[in-house]
């Protein structure tokens, strides 16, 4: 059986998309924890008056961040709509997830150390 396949403009996609983020501001704790301190290191960049090569570090790391942890919660909701008990397999599954998470955050917290500090405290 064949399935009819929707086209959808890029604006409606967009939205979609857009409507992630805005569900993922309103429902998800650590995601809010992410965003705060991104608008905090941002501001912190902006008065520090950082070059261009270290905003470009700050926003990809910022980036990446932000996006792993949207990948992580969709697949976490997606794991337990499929399976909502306890399985080992979607444990590891989420765990690995949110591993690709923490690496990121550790990372990120280590740019913003070699980019801040000499400006800071040297």
């Amino acid at each position: 059986m064949e399935m009819k396949r929707t086209t959808y403009s890029f604006l409606h996609r967009l939205g979609c998309a857009w409507n992630g983020i805005q569900l993922a501001t309103r429902q998800e704790r650590h995601f809010r924890i992410h965003l705060s301190v991104m608008v905090t290191v941002l501001i912190a960049g902006w008065m520090t008056g950082i070059a261009r090569w270290e905003w470009v570090a700050l926003l990809g790391i910022s980036a990446l961040v932000m996006a792993l942890e949207l990948v992580n919660t969709a697949l976490e909701k997606a794991l337990d709509r499929i399976h909502p008990d306890r399985h080992d397999l979607i444990g590891q599954a989420k765990d690995m997830a949110a591993g690709a998470v923490l690496i990121a955050a550790m990372v990120s917290v280590i740019i913003g150390m070699l980019i801040f500090l000499p400006k800071w405290f040297c």
